[in-house]
């Protein structure tokens, strides 16, 4: 295995072709790249994020550790995340009819100084959570008889028109990073096939950093402006895998591909697949955890019926807002399909209040405390939700949490459902492109009112997408993202 100080030997004239990838003109950096350590196995790590605000700001150290894990759990496990400023006394006004959040009034509210977002270990085993709420909830509901239809767009296909789309929205400034200046990374190995879940590190002179892991097909997006907020001229890009190492320059402006080549050929595992469905359980959302709740054996025999047979682990992260029975859950990755089944058939809508919800903590809390495995994985997590953040919460917000899911090489599929409002699209929308996912968004026939049925309109801000079910449509999001894996 060759040292990374290697790469600073005179390459021979036949591989003058990667020219862009040798060392010529980069940043003048000390010592080697700051790679996040890994995480235990398992563990939950506490997030040092920050809040975002209008200017740029420049990050030079990881707030979160690389995934480690090895297996996944035989039996999910609960977390949970207490409530930061718990009210005194709630009182819950239940809605009759219509997708209507549930109204709140609170009463001698005198809350304490914000707590940190603390995971709390809660060893429960499935059937003791279902008998649980058993007690207390109604029976599941029926499959409905007429199916959830979605749309979809791809905003780094159409990276011209997410510009446009940030700037009808002026708010869009306040809400998250600067995305406007992005590369592409693409990492192969020494046959030119794509090296998924490589490890890389992008670093400035200004001590300006920021990491990535490439995805199935190999590939990463940077986006300099979201780290570096000096405009730097080049940058050092280190990437690592299986312990092999590579360092290439990348300058800011050039229109080429960045193509890295580790040295050797890169071995072909079987495939793994983690995947986290994080939901919005407030009152408004039964209709869509219903249909997740029917459509996820279908979703599951789907991919394990898939060319490449991969290995699945599923994990659920659950929220509401402060006041409510619970502030965020979690049940972590676990390879158990029909225990997992159970603990999706026992979630259930329920409190609400103004619109936006805790999602910037669950976000954060499926990204940095959930047991992900580590190495030659592929990482998605599906965001269901219909309404937006609260970001006049303390920190963490979901733009630094964003950084550290592409420095983690999860992959967000966000999904807008009815009532999701501008605020809610961009930054689910956001949250999508940055981390390389799809934005999906429910469609109904008539676009404004969810009860007319399944359709193809929508009152977001899209043009240019596809239609089908909701179930069928993230199975195929799935499928075209394992089917870029190398083939053995």
């Amino acid at each position: 295995m060759k040292h990374a100080s290697m790469a600073f030997r005179r390459p021979p004239v036949r591989s003058m072709a990667f020219a862009l990838t040798l060392l010529a003109g980069l940043p003048a950096l000390a010592g080697e790249p700051r790679w996040p350590p890994p995480a235990p196995d398992p563990a939950v790590v506490q997030p040092d994020l920050q809040a975002p605000v209008p200017t740029r700001r420049r990050q030079t150290t990881a707030d979160f550790r690389a995934p480690a894990a090895s297996v996944c759990s035989d039996m999910p496990r609960m977390r949970e995340v207490p409530d930061p400023q718990p009210p005194a006394r709630v009182r819950e006004i239940p809605t009759l009819v219509g997708k209507v959040p549930h109204r709140r009034e609170l009463h001698e509210m005198a809350p304490p100084p914000p707590a940190p977002m603390i995971a709390v270990d809660a060893a429960v085993r499935v059937s003791e959570v279902a008998d649980a709420r058993a007690a207390s909830s109604p029976p599941a509901m029926q499959r409905p008889a007429t199916p959830v239809t979605a749309g979809v767009v791809d905003d780094n296909a159409d990276f011209g028109g997410f510009q446009q789309f940030l700037q009808r929205h002026p708010e869009a400034a306040r809400l998250g990073r600067d995305v406007s200046v992005r590369q592409r990374l693409r990492v192969v190995d020494a046959q030119g096939r794509p090296v998924p879940d490589a490890e890389v590190a992008v670093s400035a002179a200004n001590g300006a950093r920021m990491w990535a892991r490439t995805d199935a097909g190999g590939q990463a997006w940077l986006h300099l402006n979201a780290f570096d907020d000096r405009d730097s001229a080049s940058y050092r890009v280190d990437v690592r895998r299986a312990g092999q190492q590579a360092r290439a320059q990348l300058r800011r402006g050039q229109k080429d591909v960045l193509e890295v080549r580790l040295p050797t050929a890169a071995a072909i595992p079987r495939a793994r697949l983690d995947l986290v469905f994080m939901v919005d359980a407030t009152g408004s959302m039964g209709d869509e955890i219903d249909k997740l709740r029917a459509s996820l054996r279908d979703i599951v025999r789907g991919i394990e019926q898939l060319p490449s047979r991969p290995d699945v682990c599923l994990g659920l992260v659950t929220y509401r807002d402060r006041g409510d029975e619970y502030f965020v859950r979690s049940w972590d990755l676990t390879g158990n399909v029909a225990a997992f089944q159970q603990v999706l058939d026992g979630v259930r809508a329920g409190g609400g209040g103004d619109m936006p919800e805790a999602m910037n903590e669950a976000f954060a809390h499926a990204v940095q405390a959930l047991d992900w495995r580590g190495p030659a994985t592929t990482r998605l997590l599906v965001s269901l939700a219909d309404a937006p953040p609260h970001m006049d919460y303390p920190p963490p917000h979901y733009d630094q949490t964003m950084l550290a899911a592409l420095g983690k090489g999860i992959k967000v599929f966000s999904v807008a459902a009815s009532g999701q409002d501008t605020t809610g699209e961009i930054v689910q929308r956001q949250i999508a492109q940055y981390t390389g996912g799809r934005f999906i968004f429910l469609t109904y026939k008539v676009a404004s009112d969810p009860g007319s049925g399944p359709g193809r309109e929508t009152v977001h801000d899209v043009a240019d997408y596809s239609v089908d079910t909701l179930d069928a449509l993230v199975l195929r999001l799935v499928r075209e993202e394992l089917a870029q894996l190398p083939q053995g």
